[in-house]
């Protein structure tokens, strides 16, 4: 089976509505029309966003910052433009809507990708008084390295990113921990630098002594093509296979990992989080650390069928591991999924953490949730 790996979409390749086309006036030759500038983030947190539709009958702004949408009101000169806050500092995502048609904002070159053109949004970033802990900041860094590799299983050329904490190039001895995250549908192998930041949140907590340095192994999440209609449920299967039979053997050649479970992780988001409790917990030989944020972790019909190796003795599951987190925020759909899986494994005895937070599915909680789950890893 051929996979293809996703590449990165380019915003070029977008194609925008007529309504965002330059005016007539303008492209006959009449004065530049003044630049527009959108997002505009006031100093005390407001943000205007503004678009030249001047044929649009109506334009709309949704985005993580606000529920629902809100209306933009169009000016004499075409411009529609609404402004909305004041919102807290973090990362967003956002869209508008012209006529129905959703879209990204063509003012504002900072784009959220994926695998997946359902992913596209645009980017607002609301900086607070002082950095974030997603932030860069004056600290030794780590390296993101990019690797191809065949995949036996899969009969596919496949793509993985690789964090190495700051000391891996120059203490050539020291062999490290390594923690496997996966990344959620629609997204790829980039994501959890790009949209995660967790480079920048692993120098963060070596910096101030909080966890000890490991390995970041990120792979395509995908066993199958996304959005694959004749997939049906193989996808994790597949991608266990790839997982297991060659991304661990090449990273244990190429790197200097330790290889036994207490020193092995698997953590993942939405659909890699159901992929790493899924295998993880199928695999307690091969991972002392499992986890999921927002995980789609199956029908709760099917939990006894889905961790059967977990349950069939927890004394000795306990044994094995080492950290079992789950983590979902209260308005995540997946949220009465993932609290049924935390009910199930506390009935079963197999000893779990389970955060219940506020918000929803997206990279505002995951980022907190690895800062929350790195310093546990590899004690």
């Amino acid at each position: 089976m051929k996979i293809l790996v996703s590449a990165t979409l380019l915003f070029a390749a977008l194609p925008l509505p007529i309504w965002t086309q330059e005016p007539p006036a303008r492209r006959a030759g009449a004065a530049p029309a003044p630049r527009i500038v959108s997002p505009e983030i006031s100093s005390d947190r407001h943000v205007t966003f503004r678009l030249a539709a001047p044929q649009a009958h109506e334009v709309l702004v949704t985005g993580e910052f606000m529920k629902g949408s809100k209306s933009m009101e169009k000016g004499e000169n075409g411009v529609w433009s609404v402004t909305v806050g004041p919102i807290e500092p973090e990362i967003y995502y956002y869209n508008f809507t012209i006529d129905g048609v959703r879209t990204i904002d063509p003012n504002n070159p900072e784009v959220k990708t994926g695998s997946t053109p359902s992913t596209i949004s645009s980017t607002l970033e609301v900086h607070g008084d002082g950095p974030a802990f997603y932030d860069g900041q004056a600290v030794p860094h780590g390296e993101i390295r990019t690797h191809w590799y065949q995949s036996k299983s899969l009969d596919s050329l496949r793509r993985l990113t690789v964090y190495t904490p700051p000391d891996y190039g120059r203490d050539t001895r020291t062999r490290y921990p390594v923690l496997y995250l996966l990344h959620g549908a629609n997204a790829d192998e980039t994501a959890w630098y790009r949209l995660g930041h967790v480079n920048l949140i692993l120098d963060n907590l070596l910096a101030a002594g909080k966890i000890r340095p490991f390995l970041v192994v990120m792979p395509f999440g995908y066993g199958v093509p996304p959005n694959t209609p004749s997939a049906g449920g193989r996808n994790t299967e597949m991608f266990a296979k790839d997982l297991i039979e060659d991304v661990i053997p090449y990273i244990q050649s190429q790197y200097r990992a330790l290889t036994d479970a207490d020193h092995r992780a698997i953590i993942g988001l939405s659909m890699g989080g159901g992929e790493s409790l899924g295998i993880g917990l199928s695999h307690l030989e091969l991972f002392g650390y499992v986890g999921g944020f927002s995980a789609a972790a199956g029908r709760p019909a099917d939990f006894a069928k889905a961790y059967a190796a977990v349950i069939a003795n927890p004394a000795a599951s306990n044994r094995k591991l080492h950290l079992l987190w789950l983590g979902c925020g209260r308005e995540d759909s997946l949220f009465p999924t993932d609290k049924a899986l935390a009910d199930f494994l506390g009935e079963h005895n197999v000893k779990h953490t389970f955060l219940e937070s506020s918000g929803a599915h997206t990279w505002i909680n995951w980022r907190q949730y690895l800062r929350e789950v790195a310093p546990q890893l590899f004690r």
